[in-house]
Parts: C-alpha cells; structure tokens; sequence
C-alpha cells in the first residue's frame, strides 16, 4: 500500500460487520451497524511536540483494536474501506 498517515493518524481496515444475531437470525443490510473492530494497516511517524520532537505511536501495524462507533473517516482505496483516524480514538488494542 502505497498511503502513509501523518503525524498521529493511522489507517485501519474495519472488521466486517455482523451478519447473524447470536440466536441465529439473519441482520438485514439496512440494520447493521457499524462495527467498533479493526485492524492497523498503516500508521504515521508520530506526534509532534510544541518543542520539535516527534513522540512515537504505540499502535503498529497488524494491531486488531477497538475504537469509538464513529471514529475516523471513511476512505475508499482501490475498491476496500478504510478509516482513518487519530491514535487518540483508538479505546484498546484486543
């Protein structure tokens, strides 16, 4: 992948999202919701402070994470969604 976040923003490809309540039934295309999971693709150098240094992201690349419901924005690269959005948004690494 060719797309490189700046700064403290990172790119994520989403977890699909459920297709099938627990108890078996079927999830209509109009009522599923988004999901909350993904996975780090890409991730930026760092943040950078008021002094010049730049502080490094936890987050690397491969990390499944949990992060808010409406967190990021919606990119679309060669036919796939991706997010992208601040470390800041990300709530937990799984």
């Amino acid at each position: 992948m060719k797309l490189k976040p700046l700064a403290d923003r990172i790119l994520v490809k989403p977890s699909p999202a459920e297709e099938k309540t627990a108890s078996g039934i079927i999830i209509p295309d109009t009522a599923k919701e988004k999901p909350m999971q993904g996975e780090v693709v890409a991730v930026g150098k760092g943040r950078v402070t008021d002094d010049g240094k730049v502080i490094a992201l936890e987050l690397k690349v491969g990390d499944k994470i949990l992060y808010g419901k409406y967190s990021g924005t919606e990119v679309t690269i060669d036919g796939t969604e991706y997010l992208i959005m601040r470390e800041s948004d990300v709530y937990a690494i799984i």
